[in-house]
């Protein structure tokens, strides 16, 4: 016994010495196994291989009329006969793929119609269960793979919150994930924050502070959006607006951006607030001179109603002011909340 050889593709490989006594074959017409053994020095084995090679790739045939003679044929007769069969199956092959192809095509149109239906729902999430937001914050947080930006208002952050928080940006920031925050000038005289603040600044966390925000907003890898609910008296409710559109998401990255590079260093060290306790005073001022109550300029600073009325007496008495329509116009008058506001000659 002897094994046919074969190539990757299954048939038969020619190999020289068959391809010689294929030549011979030919120039007698017919396979003589004892002149090509005789011509080539070969034995019955040998030429058994041989027999076996010529016979597989179809260049010997029996003889029409003599079964028992094997004869030569064109090798385009021999290919015609060996790949025939393996031609026709490709071509039904390609057809059937074709018509396969065809068919799958033809749905395109309800696919992107199914698209767009479900990108019109899945685009926004409104989400009101409290511990279903809770459990998708958690969940993004564990998979965020390169930013969150967060805006933080309201001032200081309650402290029972601040040790998951602190949990969950150490988590982040070992896994390389980029922290941007923005608080409002009033958190930076919460000492409960600082004390926070410092730790994930030390683990590589960015914070800034600007005196007014516009609202509360997560955004994670740039990818998911997380605002609050607001009702029809602008009032915020329980619950959770979660944006996942590419363009929304984008235009809520770029108000993020701009929000950071106008806000200010968070200064951590209790000796190095002044400045922010300023930029309050500033803000106050600015608020006043417009013509804001006391409640709309404590919530727009993220303070208590009572904090905010404590700065704006001392504001009136270092104005030296007898009243809240007098230092906004002193303050005017001294350029102070912006030069835009002093009043005319």
């Amino acid at each position: 016994m002897f094994v046919r050889p074969q190539s990757p593709t299954g048939f038969a490989e020619l190999d020289d010495l068959s391809a010689s006594a294929y030549g011979l074959a030919v120039e007698s017409g017919r396979f003589d196994r004892a002149a090509i053994a005789a011509a080539l020095k070969l034995d019955e084995a040998e030429m058994d291989r041989i027999e076996e090679v010529l016979r597989t790739m179809h260049l010997l045939q029996p003889r029409p009329g003599d079964p028992s003679v094997l004869a030569p044929v064109s090798p385009d007769v021999a290919a015609a006969d060996l790949v025939g069969p393996a031609e026709q199956q490709i071509r039904d092959l390609m057809q059937a793929v074709t018509d396969v192809r065809g068919k799958l095509l033809s749905l395109t149109p309800l696919y992107f119609e199914g698209r767009r239906l479900r990108n019109r729902f899945e685009a926004f999430d409104v989400v009101t269960d409290v511990d279903t937001i809770q459990n998708m914050l958690d969940h993004l947080g564990q998979t965020c793979r390169h930013q969150l930006l967060t805006v933080q208002p309201g001032g200081a952050r309650p402290s029972t919150l601040l040790p998951a928080a602190l949990k969950s940006a150490e988590g982040m920031l070992e896994r390389g994930v980029q922290m941007h925050t923005i608080y409002q000038h009033t958190a930076r005289s919460d000492t409960a924050t600082r004390s926070y603040v410092r730790e994930v600044m030390a683990m590589g966390a960015e914070i800034r502070t600007v005196d007014q925000v516009i609202d509360r907003m997560l955004i994670y890898d740039r990818e998911t959006v997380f605002l609050p609910v607001r009702g029809a008296a602008d009032e915020e409710s329980p619950g959770a607006a979660i944006v996942r559109e590419p363009t929304l998401v984008a235009f809520v990255c770029a108000v993020f951006e701009h929000l950071w590079d106008s806000a200010t260093p968070f200064v951590h060290d209790a000796a190095k607030t002044a400045p922010a306790t300023d930029d309050l005073k500033q803000s106050i001022i600015r608020l006043m001179a417009r013509g804001y109550k006391d409640e709309v300029v404590a919530r727009r600073l993220g303070m208590s109603v009572r904090t905010c009325r404590r700065h704006i007496s001392e504001i009136t008495e270092e104005l030296e002011a007898t009243s809240r329509f007098q230092a906004g116009y002193n303050a005017a008058l001294a350029g102070l909340p912006d030069p835009s506001l002093r009043p005319r000659d």
